[in-house]
C-alpha cells in the first residue's frame, strides 16, 4: 500500500535503496573497465567481436530480467528481494577471478549482469514508501545512483593500475572482481539488517493478473521514451571513449574523463529531474527534454571536416606571353596579375577556438614564363577551403548538456508510471526498465552498423536525432487525443481559431 505521508522510515528505506543501487550500477558497468584493460593489454587473446559480447552480455541480463524482478518485489516486498540480488551477483563476481577463457567469462558476466535488474526492485520499493505527490523527488533521489557508472570508469582503471603495478603484474587483475564481490556482499548484510519491508496493495494478485497493464500502450510508450532517456544514455557512456578517440586523436585518459563528465551529472541531476516532475508534471518535463534533445542531437550532426573545392581563379584579360610567375603574382606582357597567397596558418589552423564553419581562399599559378595564353585564359586557379572544426570544447559541453536532460528525462517517466499505474509500479517499471535496458545493448551495435555504412561518426547522433523527433511526436499526438477526448468543446474553439489566423494571414 501506498504511503500516505513520507515517514523517517521512507527516508531511511530510500537511503538504503539508492546506496545498493549505486553499488549494483557500478558492477553492472564493470566489464567496460575490465575488458578493455584485459584486452590492451593482451591479457587474452580476444578480438573486437569478444570483446562487445562481454561487454553487452551483462547489459543485456540485467535488462531482460527486470519485469521479473519488479513483479517479484511486487508480490514479496523489496527488503528480501533486493538483499538477495546483492548476495547472487557477489557469487559469480568473485568467481570472475578464477576464469581462464572467454566462455567462462561471459558465464560469470551473465551471472553480476543481473545488478542491472537492481533498478526495477529499487523503483517498485521506493515508491511504496512515498505519497504521488512526492514519488518524483523520491525516485529521482533513488535514480542518481545512476553515478555508479562514473564511479567504475573514474575510479577502476587507476585501482587496476596499482593493483598490477602499471602492467608489470598483469595477474594481479583478479583482485579487483574480489573487491567489488566484497562490496556487494556487505552492501547486501547492511540491506538485509537494516531495510524493513513493504508490499503494495498489487501484491495478493497472481503474476497472470499483474501483467495485465502491459496490454495497455501507454506501458511501450513510456518504455520508448526510456529507450532513449536511459538505453541511450548507456550507450554513450561506453561509445564515446572511441569517439573522442577516433574524432578528436585524443589519449584514452582523456576520453574516458570526457566521457565521465557525459555520465556522471546525469545520474546525479536526476533527483532534480524528480522534483522538476513533481512541481510541473512529468508529461510537461517529457515535452521540454524531448525537445532539447531532438535540438542538441541536430546540432552535433555535423561532423568535423575539411572540404576544397575549385574557387574563384584569375583569367588573361588580353593575350600575351608569360614573362614572370610567382606566388604573388603573374606577368603577361607587361601587365601584373596579383594573387592570394595561400595561408600560413594552414596546417594549424585547427589548433585555434572555431565555432562557426570558416572559409580560406587562394590562387595557384597554372602557367608557366614564356608560355603564351589567349584572352580569357585560366592564369591561376583558386582554391577554397571550408573547414569545420566541431570543436571538442563545444561538443564537450553539448553531449554533458545532453546527459544531464536525459538524466531529468529519466525521472520524468518513472513519475509517469505511479501517476498511471499506482499499485502496479513493479511490473510496469519492470518493463519500461526492460526497454530502456536493451536500449543500451542494442543502440552500440546500431552505432557500430550506422558508422560501416556512412563512414561518419555523427551518423549515432543522426540516429539520435531521428527517435527523439519520433518520441516528442507520439508524446505530442497523445496528449492532443486526450485533450480531444477530454475537452472537446475547448480543442474544438482552438481548432478553429487557429484556421481563422491562418485565412486572415493569406487574405492579408
Amino acid at each position: 500500500m501506498m504511503e500516505q505521508k513520507a515517514t523517517a522510515t521512507s527516508h531511511k528505506v530510500l537511503f538504503l535503496n539508492t546506496l545498493a543501487f549505486t553499488v549494483c550500477f557500478a558492477a553492472w558497468m564493470f566489464n567496460g573497465v575490465l575488458v578493455t584493460f584485459l584486452a590492451d593489454n593482451q591479457v587474452f587473446d580476444w578480438g573486437p567481436v569478444e570483446i562487445g559480447w562481454l561487454m553487452g552480455i551483462p547489459v543485456l541480463t540485467g535488462s531482460i530480467f527486470r519485469l521479473p524482478a519488479g513483479m517479484l518485489t511486487d508480490k514479496f516486498g523489496g527488503k528480501p528481494v533486493y538483499g538477495t540480488l546483492l548476495f547472487l551477483c557477489a557469487i559469480p563476481m568473485f568467481l570472475l577471478s578464477k576464469v581462464d577463457s572467454f566462455w567462462t567469462f561471459a558465464l560469470c558476466s551473465f551471472g553480476f549482469g543481473l545488478a542491472g535488474v537492481s533498478f526495477s526492485i529499487g523503483i517498485a520499493f521506493s515508491s511504496v514508501w512515498y505519497p504521488r505527490e512526492r514519488q518524483g523527488t523520491a525516485l529521482g533521489i533513488f535514480g542518481a545512483g545512476n553515478a555508479g557508472a562514473a564511479l567504475t570508469t573514474l575510479f577502476a582503471p587507476t585501482i587496476l593500475n596499482r593493483l598490477t603495478d602499471n602492467g608489470a603484474n598483469l595477474e594481479a587483475w583478479r583482485q579487483l572482481p574480489v573487491y567489488y564481490a566484497i562490496m556487494l556482499a556487505t552492501m547486501g548484510v547492511i540491506f538485509f539488517i537494516f531495510s524493513e519491508n513493504k508490499k503494495p496493495a498489487s501484491s495478493t494478485k497472481t503474476f497472470t493478473q499483474m501483467l495485465t497493464p502491459l496490454k495497455n500502450v501507454r506501458v511501450w510508450r513510456f518504455g520508448l521514451y526510456y529507450f532513449l532517456v536511459f538505453g541511450c544514455f548507456v550507450a554513450f557512456s561506453q561509445w564515446l571513449v572511441p569517439y573522442f578517440v577516433n574524432v578528436y586523436y585524443l589519449p584514452l585518459v582523456t576520453a574516458g574523463l570526457f566521457a565521465s563528465a557525459f555520465s556522471l551529472p546525469s545520474g546525479v541531476i536526476r533527483a532534480l529531474g524528480g522534483w522538476l516532475s513533481d512541481l510541473f508534471g512529468g508529461r510537461t518535463v517529457m515535452y521540454w527534454v524531448l525537445g532539447a534533445s531532438v535540438v542538441i542531437s541536430f546540432l552535433v550532426i555535423i561532423p568535423k571536416m575539411e572540404i576544397y573545392s575549385p574557387g574563384r581563379g584569375v583569367m588573361a584579360k588580353r593575350a600575351g606571353v608569360v614573362t614572370a610567375v610567382s606566388p604573388e603574382a603573374i606577368t603577361v606582357d607587361g601587365m601584373t596579375y596579383r594573387l592570394k597567397l595561400k595561408p600560413r596558418d594552414l596546417e594549424t589552423y585547427d589548433d585555434q577556438m572555431l565555432i562557426l564553419p570558416t572559409k580560406q581562399a587562394w590562387h595557384e599559378p597554372v602557367v608557366e614564363v614564356g608560355q603564351k595564353v589567349k584572352k580569357k585564359e585560366l592564369l591561376a586557379k583558386g582554391v577554397t577551403r571550408i573547414f569545420f572544426q566541431a570543436n571538442v570544447w563545444i561538443f564537450a559541453i553539448l553531449i554533458i548538456l545532453l546527459g544531464s536532460i536525459w538524466g531529468i528525462g529519466k525521472a520524468a517517466v518513472y513519475k509517469l508510471i505511479p501517476d498511471y499505474f499506482p499499485d502496479e509500479v513493479g511490473v510496469v517499471g519492470g518493463m519500461v526498465g526492460v526497454l530502456g535496458g536493451l536500449g543500451g545493448f542494442f543502440c552500440p551495435i546500431i552505432f557500430g552498423y550506422l558508422l560501416e555504412w556512412t563512414g561518419l561518426w555523427t551518423s549515432c547522433w543522426v540516429f539520435m536525432c531521428a527517435l527523439s523527433l519520433f518520441c516528442l511526436l507520439w508524446l505530442h499526438l497523445t496528449v492532443q487525443k486526450l485533450m480531444r477526448e477530454k475537452h472537446p468543446e475547448d480543442m474544438k474553439k482552438i481548432e478553429q481559431d487557429k484556421f481563422t489566423v491562418i485565412e486572415d494571414a493569406f487574405k492579408e
